[in-house]
């Protein structure tokens, strides 16, 4: 029956991108009772669990890009000889079960997960576009709640909004004495998850003295610059640069 297995053998070769998405999350967001448009608390909880993808789920990811209920994680190096379905299924379980510790659900949830293919050079605009993804998600979001805190309901502010450029939802929001450029550059841009080597003092027990050493902290940067443009895509050259040096784990 092995042969049965058409797709186990598939494998990709390096850097890729995975990315992960939350399902039904609207649903984790009624039973936990998450603040409309934007809770800090599932923010935090997401950057949690990039956080665990990069230092304790074994798949070492260069770093994460989270916002709203998704997550890309980039790959210099592939773990499981670059298997697909392996990649897929594991980075979306974790995923779903560190959320789930992380918010303490009762309940299950699910992430979905798919391979991009990816060059080094192409990170920057693969970043880019999901970052105009987490604008257009964030205009939505303030304007689909005002608009229910107006008296309609979900499905009729879907509706309204439905079809609408970003200009006229800004100013929608502008005349009810919103500015969304002014808004938490978390909830507009997204937030990176990233290893950072830093200085910190020492201790050496064979001289006695104070030292400096380098240890790997993994931080997570919530005031992102934008991808497109020369700030963001220095930053990301920097991530891939360092991903480049950094010894193989496999």
């Amino acid at each position: 029956m092995q042969q049965r297995e058409l797709f186990s053998s598939l494998a990709m070769v390096p850097p890729i991108m995975v990315r992960c998405d939350g399902r039904a999350f609207y649903r984790l967001s009624r039973s936990l009772g998450l603040e409309k448009p934007f809770d800090r608390r599932l923010c935090k909880a997401m950057c949690d669990v990039c956080r665990a993808l990069l230092r304790e789920s074994g798949l070492a990811p260069v770093f994460a890009y989270t916002f709203s209920d998704e997550i890309s994680l980039y790959f210099s190096d592939l773990p499981f000889g670059g298997r697909v379905e392996k990649i897929d299924s594991v980075c979306a379980s974790y995923a779903a079960s560190a959320l789930t510790i992380a918010l303490g659900c009762r309940r299950p949830l699910a992430f979905d997960a798919r391979v991009i293919t990816m060059t080094p050079d192409a990170v920057a605009g693969y970043l880019a576009w999901r970052q105009q993804e987490a604008w257009r998600n964030h205009i939505n979001a303030y304007c689909q709640q005002a608009l229910i805190d107006e008296g309609m309901s979900a499905r009729e502010a879907a509706a309204a909004l439905k079809g609408k450029p970003s200009a006229e939802l800004h100013d929608l929001m502008f005349s009810r004495g919103v500015n969304l450029a002014h808004t938490p550059a978390w909830q507009r841009r997204g937030v990176i998850v990233a290893r950072e080597t830093v200085e910190k003092e020492g201790y050496n027990p064979v001289t006695g003295e104070a030292v400096e050493v380098e240890r790997t902290v993994v931080r997570a940067l919530h005031d992102l610059p934008l991808f497109s443009g020369p700030d963001g895509e220095a930053l990301v050259r920097s991530l891939v640069i360092g991903a480049q040096r950094r010894p193989s784990p496999w």
